[in-house]
């Protein structure tokens, strides 16, 4: 079955592009890749529904750079030829870092460029002015640039890509659409990618196809039970602190972990909570700046941390009132913004198609409210052919939003998707009275204070030392994003795990206690190599200078 798969050298693709995909190991499409780029490359517009982690992203930008590529045979004048619009300044980033590989090989004739930042319209100015062959940006900044003439596209545009389809409208970027579509030639070629097919996105077909090729590949919009595993814990908001503690201390999770909370507050007050026990982790919310979000993006897939925090806002409930440009008001406007520390960046989307890459883990700490934003949450882990495992932690007022999300996975299948964790809480009732302690150093004024202490220590990393980095871009790698905020008191006696407080069923895997003490043997114990030895340790009491005591040979006098 595998011999009859259509390959990568048989789609008619440049050799440029061959070679990259080569490059990057990528031994054969996947299904939407498939299916996508060959009817892409005829001129056909697209509605496809891939689950997440599929390769949506490289499904429409292949085709495109592979239609610039030929157009740049015969036309050499330059000009604005695709645009791909997505929902969050961090999938606008992804999407550019992902065509800048694709192009590695043909750089000089298919430029990108991201216009979804925060920096002033007239910053990328001067780079629109290029004509750059692809565009990629949120519909209000593009809109903005049009409005402002750096950007033409009446003449000029061939291809439209409207990716996370599903979410442009959550998003409250309703008007924008409509009104860039003005701006837009008669004739052009759409894709429209999307991991759920809702109202919205079929709205978004109505607007903008002509009568579109529709792929709906997987009939699940998540990997199935081998691949993703997952489960539901119901317990109340005390156990969910005392779960966590469990699972991230005594190391039952293991591997990268996203946790996904419902609110900013409760992303540091989870931070907190943890450091309380010697857990580092990064808080990923829309109040830190695009820059120190996506470089906790970057970090997180390089292997620097562990964990995640990650604030799934769902704060845009009236997408019209969303949608509505701010009043150019002077005082009271500003007056509100500053009150709440710092303004929520409503073009921010950690679970919504950012590639989080080998997530073992998502752990839902808040259930979330909708059931697409179930599964873009879980679909951060188990991408591509990699296992996974979602586990959410459901309070008896999320009880309602988990059978909504149940009634919704199950399909045909009469066994529920999310089967249910089997934990003993008894087993674990002796670190209750660790955890209590820990809560009660994090009251609202060291969450206050946790949160303004990040945004300007994020702030200075962002702007201040933006341009040094530019500059010394190892320093960069050095920036961590999971230092202690430590507004609230650090009891120190809670970071270790006493052994008489670990459950005799752990026992035998989980010795948290021994982790330094195996490192010291391991050190004492190696056989081969030189040892460097501190002086310090093993010259204590035997410094003449301190003791004045010489134990060495004496010189004889003849």
């Amino acid at each position: 079955m595998a011999a009859e798969r259509l390959q990568f050298h048989e789609m008619g693709l440049d050799d440029r592009l061959l070679k990259v995909v080569a490059d990057l190991g990528w031994s054969q499409p996947t299904l939407i890749q498939e299916k996508a780029i060959p009817l892409a490359l005829e001129g056909k517009d697209l509605l496809a529904r891939a689950r997440t982690g599929s390769g949506k992203t490289a499904a429409y930008a292949v085709p495109v750079i592979q239609r610039i590529l030929a157009s740049k045979q015969s036309v050499r004048e330059q000009d604005v030829r695709a645009l791909i619009l997505v929902p969050t300044k961090e999938l606008g980033q992804q999407v550019q870092a992902m065509i800048r590989q694709l192009t590695a090989f043909c750089s000089r004739d298919v430029r990108v460029a991201d216009v979804s930042g925060k920096t002033d319209l007239s910053a990328q100015r001067p780079v629109l002015m290029e004509k750059p062959d692809v565009v990629v940006g949120t519909p209000s900044r593009v809109l903005a640039h049009l409005a402002a003439q750096n950007l033409v596209l009446h003449s000029s545009l061939e291809m439209l890509v409207v990716d996370e389809a599903d979410l442009l409208f959550s998003f409250g970027f309703e008007a924008d659409l409509k009104s860039l579509l003005c701006h837009l030639p008669k004739i052009y070629q759409s894709f429209l990618m999307s991991a759920t097919f809702t109202e919205d996105v079929q709205a978004l077909k109505e607007l903008l196809l002509h009568n579109p090729v529709i792929l709906k590949l997987q009939g699940s919009q998540l990997p199935d039970s081998s691949q993703l595993q997952q489960y539901s814990i119901k317990c109340e908001e005390e156990d969910k602190f005392l779960l966590v503690y469990t699972l991230l201390k005594l190391r039952l999770v293991q591997g990268k972990t996203l946790v996904f909370v419902g609110s900013v507050d409760r992303s540091y007050r989870l931070k907190l909570f943890m450091e309380q026990f010697g857990i580092p982790a990064c808080v990923l919310n829309s109040e830190l700046p695009v820059q120190s979000r996506c470089h906790i993006i970057t970090q997180f897939n390089q292997g620097f941390y562990d964990y995640i925090i990650a604030t799934d806002e769902q704060s845009l409930a009236d997408p019209a009132a969303a949608a509505a440009p701010p009043p150019p008001s002077k005082g009271k406007k500003k007056k509100s913004s500053e009150r709440g520390g710092r303004s929520k960046d409503k073009e921010f989307g950690v679970s919504r198609g950012v590639d989080f890459q080998n997530v073992a883990n998502v752990l839902n700490f808040d259930f979330p409210l909708t059931v697409e934003s179930y599964i873009h949450r879980v679909g951060r882990t188990a991408r591509a052919d990699n296992p996974g495992t979602a586990l959410s932690l459901i309070s008896h007022t999320e009880l309602g939003l988990l059978e909504e999300v149940e009634e919704a996975l199950t399909g045909d299948n009469a066994e529920s998707v999310l089967k249910p964790y089997t934990f003993r809480m008894e087993e674990i009732e002796g670190f209750r009275y660790r955890c209590r302690d820990a809560m009660r150093s994090v009251t609202k004024q060291a969450v206050r204070e946790a949160r303004l202490k990040e945004i300007k220590q994020e702030l200075l990393n962002s702007e201040k030392l933006k341009t040094y980095f530019e500059d010394n871009p190892r320093d960069l790698q050095l920036l961590r994003h999971d230092k202690d905020l430590h507004p609230a008191v650090i009891k120190p006696h809670l970071r270790n795990v006493p052994e008489y407080l670990v459950p005799e069923t752990l026992k035998g895997c989980v010795n948290p206690l021994s982790a330094r003490r195996r490192r010291k043997t391991a050190l004492r114990s190696k056989p081969d190599g030189v040892v460097k030895s501190s002086f310090k340790k093993n010259l204590r009491g035997k410094n003449p200078l301190k003791s004045f005591r010489y134990s060495g040979p004496r010189s004889s006098r003849s």
